[in-house]
């Protein structure tokens, strides 16, 4: 144990603020020591300056300056005292021991009973004397004091499951006496046990969102393709657009400048003829001047009978003009002809836009617990036809009772899908998406505000949809394509085979999962019997890029 005196020495060391000893002291001007971060602490709480000691205070903030000669005392006192010190001092973070004095070692135990932590050396007591072996050691903890009873000043020893407490012996005989305690560690063994399964649902919620994460920037990268891919096929379109103008625009020109050469050349044509004449004319006309001045009277009878019965020979020219609109029709042409040349670039947009959504194509497989019992499907899920007699199957909540319907398997509740269905040889058919709640009983009215967005045949090449509009589309379909944007609201329908597109409802709001919805209308006594058939997208991309999430 140190003597007063080295105690007294040691004190002479230790900064009143933080009672440690001195780190770069500083000397204010009332002659008081203090550590320089420990003074600056204290005057920016306090917004005071004063002297934590003598309470001197001061108008303005002193400068702080590093008393150089003391910090080098202090440092000489730290060496001599860390010689006379056995052990090493606890690292940062650690509990330090309490009996401890100076520098104190780090702590092995803290005793609950006696409220302190021991190093190595004061723990020693509790390991030989009979009395203290019976004091209950755990790791070293601070703050030793909120593990006693505030009320009772006893160890908190069990938990209060009905108050969800910690409490002390005595409190279970008083105002916890009927209520459901347990030991600590029992209560403690039981929270282990769930923040186990709670860390287990958080891991696994973590590797949900590292996949999302993983399918989100998988996704980036196969939207920056597609618009790669999309952009590419948009030059081509419009370079061939240019071409053709440019082309159209070279001939044109060229024609032009064929026919003004030509209007050129029978100008000149004209003019030397008339030029021809007029120097015939005006010999003539010299003729008959001289004549008309001759004084010699049987010349100019003689001459004169010759001039009336010879005229010159000259053209009728009042028909004959120089045309300068000969371009006009080679103009309208050109454009009638380029006219023609965009239209059938401009029908391959659609061809290239039904390219870029195949990507997106999906695997559907029809749901039997949904077929309407006058529907059979095919062993692999992928036909449906109408049958006059109804099938014995049992009824659920799934099923469609009072229309030919049947969904499909998987529904989809984010991203982009496809499918194509061939209609060949069907006079009537529906076909769409449906929402998950969408009622399958009774009659139904096929709107989107019942879930359902499709489009259906009843006629002739004649699409209807609802709300209300009729189609009339040039050629019957043979194979129908059907594609939806869940986040856009957008579900479309194209004519595989014309590449072309039929209808879109746009600006729908998705809440729910979405079905592929099929209906092959009823049989008509053979005259609809073909089946509705899921067939395969052949297309260049790999269905493996559909962004679709199937649940």
């Amino acid at each position: 144990m140190s003597s007063s005196s080295s105690i007294q020495s040691e004190e002479q060391f230790l900064c009143s603020i933080c009672l440690d000893v001195f780190t770069e002291p500083v000397t204010i001007s009332c002659g008081h020591n203090f550590c320089i971060a420990c003074i600056t602490k204290y005057w920016n709480r306090k917004n005071l300056c004063q002297c934590p000691l003598c309470q001197e205070k001061f108008s303005r903030r002193p400068k702080l300056r590093v008393n150089t000669t003391f910090r080098e005392v202090v440092e000489t006192f730290k060496n001599r005292r860390d010689k006379d010190r056995d052990g090493p001092p606890p690292k940062p973070g650690k509990v330090a021991c309490d009996v401890c004095t100076g520098m104190k070692r780090k702590a092995l135990k803290s005793c609950l009973v006696c409220q302190t932590s021991y190093c190595e050396t004061h723990l020693e007591p509790h390991q030989i004397a009979p009395p203290l072996k019976r004091h209950k050691l755990i790791d070293p903890v601070e703050n030793l004091e909120d593990r006693m009873c505030k009320k009772h000043d006893r160890l908190l020893e069990l938990f209060c499951r009905t108050d969800q407490t910690c409490v002390c012996q005595f409190c279970t005989e008083g105002e916890h006496k009927t209520h459901d305690t347990v030991p600590i560690e029992e209560e403690c063994g039981e929270r282990k046990v769930q923040l186990g399964k709670t860390e287990k649902e958080v891991q696994l919620i973590i590797q949900e969102r590292l996949k999302k994460v993983k399918k989100s920037r998988l996704s980036v990268n196969h939207s920056k393709r597609e618009a790669k891919r999309e952009i590419a096929n948009s030059v081509q379109v419009f370079t061939a657009l240019v071409r053709s103008i440019e082309k159209s625009q070279a001939e044109l020109i060229e024609v032009i400048e064929e026919k003004q050469k030509a209007v050129e050349r029978q100008a000149e044509g004209f003019i030397k003829d008339l030029e021809q004449e007029i120097t015939e004319l005006k010999r003539r006309s010299t003729d008959l001047k001289r004549l008309s001045h001759t004084e010699d009277h049987l010349q100019l009878l003689q001459s004169f009978l010759t001039l009336e019965y010879k005229p010159p020979p000259t053209k009728d020219w009042s028909e004959i003009s120089v045309h300068s609109d000969l371009c006009v029709g080679t103009v309208r042409r050109a454009v009638s002809h380029l006219e023609e040349i965009l239209k059938k670039e401009m029908e391959k947009l659609p061809e290239v836009k039904l390219k870029m959504i195949q990507q997106y194509a999906v695997d559907v497989t029809l749901d039997p617990d949904t077929a309407n019992l006058y529907l059979i499907l095919s062993e692999d899920g992928k036909q449906v036809r109408t049958v006059a007699i109804t099938q014995h199957l049992p009824d659920n909540s799934k099923r469609f009772d009072g229309h030919r319907f049947v969904l499909g398997k998987d529904g989809f509740s984010s991203g982009r899908f496809y499918y194509e269905v061939i209609v060949k040889g069907k006079a009537r058919w529906t076909l769409g998406v449906a929402r998950e709640s969408t009622d399958r009983k009774g009659i139904i009215i096929q709107q989107p505000e019942d879930g359902l967005w499709t489009v259906t045949r009843r006629a002739e090449n004649v699409i209807r949809t609802f709300p209300p509009v009729i189609l009339s589309l040039r050629k019957k379909p043979q194979k129908v394509g059907v594609f939806v944007d869940y986040e856009e609201g957008l579900v479309s329908f194209y004519d595989v085979e014309a590449k072309s597109h039929i209808y879109s409802f746009t600006g729908c709001t998705f809440t729910e999962k979405l079905f592929p919805f099929f209906g092959p209308s009823d049989n008509d006594d053979g005259q609809n019997s073909a089946p509705l058939i899921i067939s395969p997208v052949n297309h260049t991309y790999s269905l493996n890029n559909a962004e679709g999430t199937v649940n």
